[in-house]
């Protein structure tokens, strides 16, 4: 290799920039975990929650559906615990409320929204997710684009939301708000 040439693998190896965990931003601190996710994009791209560099939902692993995506995942291992999505235009909301309120302390909950995830939400289902550390599933409407990581038994709320109005002079899409997406580290639940 002539000297040129090795300069320039030397230039060009240091300047790509890192990859972290989920293609965020930054490296996350010790004893927590990388998350990235998505809400969908009006009726057609499913929402997509990842963390650690595990792919929990998406459409590609076709898990996902119309209405709120919920991943569930230990607060201490990172495991994933479950995953689901509950219709709320054409379902019913009270299995979402069983769930809900089956979910154990200790336990990270990400959630994001698909085509419309308000419309079935009563006061009891919003009640529980402002339990999660949400503040503005209170003020989710139709089609709003809404994506939220809280955790069952958290005092204080979670500062990993992010909330887009149906707003048809704003509306990216026809009918839908732009995908709302966020990224960030979430503590991992110590004893």
């Amino acid at each position: 290799i002539d000297a040129s040439g090795f300069l320039l693998s030397i230039c060009c190896a240091s300047t790509k920039p890192p990859r972290y965990k989920c293609g965020i931003s930054k490296a996350c601190p010790e004893k927590h975990f990388a998350f990235k996710m998505a809400s969908g994009a009006a009726n057609v791209v499913g929402p997509k929650i990842c963390l650690e560099d595990n792919v929990l939902m998406s459409g590609v692993k076709n898990n996902v559906g119309r209405g709120i995506n919920v991943a569930l995942v230990n607060g201490k291992t990172g495991e994933l615990l479950d995953t689901r999505y509950f219709d709320m235009w054409g379902g019913n909301v009270a299995p979402f409320i069983e769930f809900l309120k089956s979910i154990q302390d200790g336990t990270i909950v990400l959630m994001g929204t698909y085509d419309d995830g308000a419309t079935k939400l009563n006061d009891e289902a919003r009640r529980l997710i402002a339990e999660l550390g949400s503040t503005s599933i209170i003020n989710l409407g139709f089609r709003d684009n809404w994506v939220f990581c809280g955790g069952k038994g958290i005092k204080t709320k979670s500062p990993f939301e992010q909330h887009i109005k149906n707003n048809k002079d704003t509306n990216k899409y026809e009918g839908w708000p732009e995908v709302v997406e966020m990224e960030g580290c979430i503590p991992q639940k110590q004893d």
